[in-house]
C-alpha cells in the first residue's frame, strides 16, 4: 500500500513540506491557453475513488507521524462535491490528527455551485486556505486566454470564502496581457485585489515553454511580449494602484526574476522603490540570473 499518484503532480511553493494528497487528477476546465500543466493525455480530469483516497490516507496516518499541513490535489479539488470533501477532510482528522491546515487549489467557478453554508462546514472540517489562480482582472483579457471565469464572478467567489474564515491566496501573472493591454491588465488586477482583500496576493511572470501558437490565437494575433523592463514596468503599475490593508505580498516564484517579499500596503512604498530601481538600474539590482528561471 501506498499513496497512487498520476505524474505530473504540481502544488504552490508554500506546500512544499505539506503532504500531497492527489484527490483528483488534472483540472476540470483545462482550457487556458496560457497553461500547459495538465494538457497531457494521462492528465484528463478525473476523480479519484473516494474508497481510494481515505484508504491512502489511512495509510498515511500508520506510517507518518508530526504531519501539520496536508494539499490537495491536482488542479481542481475543489470541484469535488460538498459531501466527498467533507468525507476527505474529516479522515484527515481522524487519522492525521495533528494537521491544523488543509489546502487546495480553487477555481471561482466550483465556488458558485457551493452554498455559503457548505462553505462553513468545509472550514469547520479543516479547509483553511485555497489558493485561486485569478490571473487578470480585466475581462478582455480573461477571455483571450479562455480562462472561464469574469472579473465579478471571482471577486464573489473570494468575497463569501472570506466570509466563512477560509484564506485566499490569489495569483496574478505579470506579462499576462502583452505590451498592447499592459495597462488595463495591471490596472482592473489591482483593483480585483482591491475589491477582494487577499490574505495572501502573488506574482508570477508568464512563460509559454511549449510555444504561443494556442495563446496568440486568443488574442487574435494582437499579442507582443513584453521585455523584461516592461514587465517590470507592469509591476510597478499594478502595486501602485493597490490599496490593501493587510495582504502577504510574494513576487518570490521560479519565474519572477526581481524577488519581492512584503506586507501591503505596508511596506507598498518599500517594494515600489525596488521595482524602480529595477527598471532604472537593472545591472546593480538584485537579480535572478537567466539560467534559474523556467524559460
Amino acid at each position: 500500500m501506498t499513496i497512487r499518484y498520476i505524474d505530473p503532480v504540481f502544488r504552490p511553493p508554500s506546500e512544499a513540506r505539506s503532504l500531497i494528497l492527489q484527490v483528483t487528477n488534472g483540472c476540470s476546465w483545462c482550457r487556458c491557453t496560457y497553461c500547459d500543466m495538465y494538457t497531457q493525455p494521462q492528465k484528463r480530469f478525473s476523480i479519484k475513488p473516494p474508497e481510494e483516497v481515505l484508504r491512502e490516507i489511512e495509510w498515511a496516518g500508520q506510517r507518518y507521524h508530526g504531519i501539520r499541513r496536508v494539499f490537495l490535489a491536482d488542479g481542481d479539488a475543489t470541484a469535488l462535491s460538498t459531501r466527498r470533501l467533507l468525507d476527505i477532510l474529516h479522515a484527515i482528522r481522524t487519522h492525521l490528527p495533528q494537521v491544523t491546515r488543509v489546502a487546495s487549489y480553487c477555481s471561482p467557478r466550483n465556488i458558485v455551485g457551493k452554498s455559503d453554508e457548505d462553505l462553513k462546514k468545509l472550514y469547520a472540517a479543516g479547509l483553511k486556505l485555497v489558493y485561486v489562480g485569478a490571473e487578470s482582472g480585466d475581462d478582455m483579457v480573461l477571455r483571450c486566454i479562455d480562462k472561464g471565469e469574469t472579473r465579478q464572478q471571482t471577486i464573489t467567489a473570494l468575497n463569501r470564502l472570506a466570509d466563512t474564515g477560509i484564506r485566499r491566496s490569489i495569483m496574478i501573472i505579470n506579462g499576462l496581457a502583452g505590451a498592447r493591454f499592459s495597462e488595463q491588465h495591471a490596472i482592473h488586477s489591482a483593483q480585483l485585489a482591491n475589491e477582494s482583500q487577499p490574505d495572501y496576493l502573488a506574482t508570477l511572470v508568464i512563460n509559454l515553454p511549449h510555444g504561443d501558437a494556442r495563446f496568440q490565437r486568443g488574442f487574435d494575433g494582437q499579442y507582443e511580449s513584453l521585455s523584461q523592463k516592461g514587465l517590470f514596468a507592469e509591476l510597478h503599475q499594478f502595486m501602485q494602484a493597490l490599496e490593501l490593508k493587510s495582504s502577504l505580498f510574494r513576487s518570490d516564484h521560479a519565474s519572477n526574476q526581481l524577488v519581492l517579499k512584503g506586507v501591503l500596503n505596508k511596506d507598498k512604498d518599500k517594494l515600489l522603490a525596488q521595482i524602480q530601481h529595477a527598471i532604472n538600474q537593472p545591472e546593480h539590482a538584485d537579480l535572478r540570473p537567466v539560467w534559474i528561471r523556467p524559460f
